[in-house]
């Protein structure tokens, strides 16, 4: 059946079928517009797991959101599909995360297994860490962070080639999380299409802290390591509540390539009367022509996310986020590329990935009416 007849077959006001794509539309990556790709990985958590299991908890909820968009008509028409998810990745993810939890543990314990040991005051502590390794079947800390690079590298290998291959086909590609670590790849391989662009960054934390705990691409590096592509030339970040002393001097030292709206800064200009529309619109305008978008899920009220990998107090609504993405598509910028990420389900609710899955589908909405193909 072709994509014509599948839109003349299907009714959006149906139920969800569970047996289709994501949010119960009928096609496949092919025939679609907008590809969605599935990584579930949180290896160098350094707080909470679970959101590796983002994707699929996403996906499941997915079927309960309803198509209809009151300001783009029959946008369900344009296509969304989301690739099976990567066997691969879930493997390798399952044994590193197991190797990555040691290692922690050993870091904020001050435990290095290639220095002396010798010290009363950490030998019980060397013991039970050289315990936890050979459970794991390593040998020593340093190894397993290296191992945990080693796959990290890995990973960003694999979601580049996996992002060229749809947009290589002319699809726009959104990414779907795990851990805020994850999208690096896909920043890679739109610096192979675009000579410059800007990143908007809807989250709770400024990501811009240098190989954290040791993991050089730790979820807490995301916007560390996005500057080093030469094609990002701007970073605008909203909602930053939760950061760090070596994120500020990081702050003060590229202030012409990163601008930070910190959430206690934009809330107390809207008690003075300064209203959403006015700043999302002076945020939009710090940004280039082409933009892409990576929203940490804790970017929002930690009341629509509470099962998220590291919660902070503060953060936006729902339409607050949503209306920013809008006031993108309407400067008309175009939206070249976008996650979504640290979505983690709760133990029998799926609230969080209920909240995900619409923020994912009002997404990608707004980047194919940015990029005309509604």
């Amino acid at each position: 059946m072709s994509k014509a007849e599948k839109i003349s077959n299907f009714n959006p006001n149906n139920p969800g079928d569970p047996d289709s794509n994501i949010f119960g539309l009928p096609f496949t990556c092919e025939e679609s517009e907008i590809v969605i790709i599935p990584v579930p990985w949180d290896v160098t958590v350094s707080y909470s797991d679970g959101t590796s299991n983002g994707p699929a908890a996403i996906m499941n909820a997915s079927f309960q959101v309803d198509l209809f968009e009151p300001s783009i008509q029959d946008a369900w028409k344009i296509g969304i599909a989301m690739e099976d998810i990567s066997a691969e990745v879930v493997s390798k993810n399952k044994i590193l995360r197991e190797k990555a939890k040691v290692y922690i543990d050993a870091f904020t314990q001050g435990v290095d297994l290639y220095q002396d040991q010798s010290k009363n005051k950490i030998r019980n502590a060397v013991k039970w860490i050289r315990s936890e390794l050979w459970k794991v079947g390593d040998h020593s800390t340093a190894h397993i962070r290296d191992e945990v690079n080693e796959g990290s590298l890995w990973l960003n290998a694999w979601v580049k080639q996996r992002c060229l291959h749809w947009m290589n086909q002319g699809k726009l590609v959104a990414l779907l999380g795990g851990d805020h670590s994850t999208p690096l790849g896909f920043m890679q391989a739109l610096a192979e299409k675009y000579s410059a662009f800007g990143i908007l960054q809807i989250d709770a934390h400024a990501d811009l802290r240098n190989a954290y705990e040791g993991f050089t691409y730790s979820h807490a590096s995301i916007m560390h390591n996005a500057l080093g592509i030469s094609q990002v030339s701007k970073l605008v970040q909203v909602g930053i509540r939760d950061y760090c002393e070596e994120e500020v001097n990081v702050l003060r030292e590229q202030k012409d390539r990163v601008v930070t709206y910190f959430d206690r800064d934009l809330k107390h200009e809207q008690y003075n009367g300064k209203t959403w529309a006015q700043q999302a619109e002076h945020i939009v305008s710090q940004l280039p022509e082409n933009v892409y978008i990576s929203f940490d899920i804790d970017g929002l009220d930690q009341k629509l996310c509470p099962n998220t990998g590291t919660p902070v107090a503060g953060g936006f609504e729902f339409e607050q986020a949503a209306y920013l993405i809008h006031t993108v598509v309407k400067s008309g910028k175009k939206i070249i590329g976008l996650d979504l990420n640290e979505v983690a389900p709760g133990e029998n609710d799926e609230w969080d990935a209920n909240v995900g899955a619409r923020m994912l589908l009002r997404m990608c909405n707004c980047m194919a009416l940015s990029n005309h193909r509604i």
